[in-house]
């Protein structure tokens, strides 16, 4: 019997692409699943997914699921964006009661489980539950049809698309609603700018319920018919034992060289710190197969990436630059460097993709700054403006909650549509000898450049008047021999209205940098600095720990590590002296 699935672009896409080309490597296990076996598993899956929805339409029904990354998760999410319903991937690594709080919010009518994490689903459904999805356990999808032949069918619906959670920093998770126009926007605004082929491997080392993981490194590269090779969890060794394979004498031919790669800072970082201690034959592989001649191209995203480790970077691939993009949950990519080395300038994520609008409206007067205005000359200062996106590739609502939607858009009096507020604050910056580009693909990639100061929430510390962004001075301080890691944050302070402050994990080399042989100190820091910072922006604390807290994709939550460090700091604490918990205290204008 003949299997059929939606005429939407993603299938449509699909389709096109060879049969027997790769779509999905298993990386430790070496299995490869053609295009033609994924159409027809994709089918199958559908099927059956309706079948098991209690004598319900799936369409416009939230399903959730709990797959481990890999051949399984591709063909699982694909099949609930062709049942018309919409994909809420859950993370495993969430508490029972994270998980718990999803689904009632989703009102999720199925919680979808692999082999895996059947047992998990169990305990998540058994207790505590205000709702009642449907415990669907699905068996491992190893067989890779291909007798069955999938035809194309027009859309019974538009309700389909996923539903990401935010992480919830501030307030409970929200659901980020992206319908399949604005899935698919959102891939051909990456695929348009950053040039993904059928030729690329991309080697998916990332979790797969946060929007890097899901669009750019899954769905943006099947959109083109590139292979995605998953080896998850991250291993550092092991990734660079994949990375060199190719290069090794007498290397596995099935082991193709990796052309792109998505991921995080601190995979960056972690890659760095573990290379030297691979064996001087798999160093060289490895060297070879980040090389620009080999890695198309290699992008940091998710978090600010440290100077040092973006050297590191060029220098170990003796020339391949990080590019540096921009983007959230509810947006997608938003702004990206350009595929030119010239165009990955240190600190900056570039220009506003394909399809996407950006602008920057002054934190303080709330005007739109225009081109050309972003330099105000009454303080000598670029002026600070909130990023604002609008076009096809924004999401729609937040789920079931529209004061919260409605308080993150403003309108605009040109009627072409609300801008969405990403409470993100950047500088906007001519750079000479950037955007020269005469690529048809990277016309987009001209102008003044974006670059992100931080949350307005909490990466922009008011100090005697003064704006500062936590995120520049983390950047010179770890350019600092002494400083592995560093988290800034502004602390309560009635004389200042903050002052600023640094978490610091120390390097072997800070643990006896300070004076004497001591520990690196508070006002060893600010003599470091004080060439590379203004007074005003120097931390007054620091505070020294073993780790600073991070989620999966490597970001930090500034309010809670205040909180766990300081405690709940009362409006009018002040500089001066011991700090809580004995953090060493600097007053301002010390060096």
């Amino acid at each position: 019997m003949a299997s059929t699935l939606p005429c939407l672009p993603i299938f449509e896409a699909l389709k096109k692409h060879h049969a027997q080309s790769t779509a999905v490597i298993h990386s430790l296990s070496g299995r490869t699943f053609t295009y033609g076996e994924l159409v027809n598993d994709v089918a199958a899956a559908k099927d059956k997914l309706q079948r098991n929805c209690g004598g319900k339409s799936a369409e416009g029904e939230r399903i959730a699921f709990l797959v481990e990354n890999g051949y399984d998760y591709v063909v699982t999410l694909l099949s609930i964006l062709a049942a018309h319903a919409i994909a809420v991937p859950l993370s495993p690594t969430f508490p029972a009661q994270e998980l718990r709080y999803i689904l009632d919010q989703s009102e999720s009518l199925m919680l979808l489980s692999s082999e895996k994490f059947q047992k998990q689903a169990d305990d998540v459904l058994n207790e505590g539950m205000e709702t009642s999805p449907i415990n669907y356990k699905q068996e491992k999808i190893m067989l890779g049809k291909t007798d069955d032949y999938v035809t194309l069918e027009d859309p019974t619906s538009e309700k389909g698309g996923m539903m990401l959670y935010t992480s919830g920093t501030t307030n409970r998770p929200k659901g980020v609603l992206l319908p399949q126009e604005v899935l698919t926007a959102q891939s051909m605004s990456l695929l348009k700018a950053w040039d993904y082929s059928s030729k690329d491997v991309l080697l998916h080392v990332l979790p797969l319920h946060h929007i890097h993981g899901t669009v750019n490194a899954l769905l943006t590269p099947l959109f083109v018919g590139s292979a995605i090779e998953f080896l998850f969890p991250f291993n550092a060794t092991a990734v660079w034992e994949r990375l060199g394979a190719p290069f090794l004498p007498n290397a596995n031919a099935a082991k193709k060289p990796i052309t792109f790669l998505t991921v995080v800072p601190t995979i960056y970082t972690r890659l760095l710190s573990s290379h030297s201690t691979l064996s001087p034959e798999l160093q060289q592989a490895t060297k070879t197969a980040i090389h620009p001649s080999n890695m198309r191209l290699n992008i940091s995203g998710s978090a600010a990436l440290p100077t040092p480790v973006k050297s590191a970077w060029t220098d170990l691939s003796s020339g391949n630059v990080l590019l540096e993009r921009y983007g959230m949950t509810e947006v997608g990519m938003a702004l990206s460097c350009g595929l030119t080395f010239s165009d990955r300038v240190d600190g900056s994520v570039g220009w506003p993709l394909p399809s996407v609008q950006a602008r920057l409206v002054d934190t303080e007067t709330h005007e739109i700054i225009q081109e050309g205005d972003e330099f105000d000359t009454a303080t000598n200062r670029d002026r600070l403006g909130e990023i604002q996106l609008r076009g096809p590739t924004i999401f729609k609502e937040y789920w079931r909650n529209p004061e919260a939607t409605a308080k993150e858009f403003v309108d605009d009096a040109d009627g072409q549509g609300k801008w969405f507020k990403t409470g993100d604050v950047a500088i906007r910056r001519a750079v000479p000898n950037t955007g020269a580009s005469k690529a048809e693909s990277q016309t987009w990639a001209s102008g003044p450049m974006y670059f992100i100061q931080g949350r307005l929430s909490a990466d922009i510390i008011k100090t005697g008047g003064e704006k500062v962004s936590a995120l520049e001075i983390e950047r010179e301080m770890l350019s600092l021999p002494t400083v592995s890691e560093v988290a800034v944050v502004g602390l309560p302070s009635e004389a200042w209205g903050q002052t600023v402050a640094a978490v610091v994990v120390l390097s072997e080399v800070g643990r006896t940098a300070g004076r004497g042989g001591k520990q690196w100190s508070a006002l060893d820091m600010r003599r470091a600095l004080k060439e590379k910072l203004a007074v005003y922006k120097l931390p007054h604390e620091m505070r020294v720990v073993e780790g600073i807290p991070r989620n999966a994709m490597g970001k930090i939550n500034k309010k809670a590590l205040v909180k766990e460090l300081w405690g709940e700091k009362l409006e009018g604490s002040d500089a001066g002296g011991k700090g809580m918990n004995g953090a060493v205290v600097v007053p301002n204008g010390s060096v």
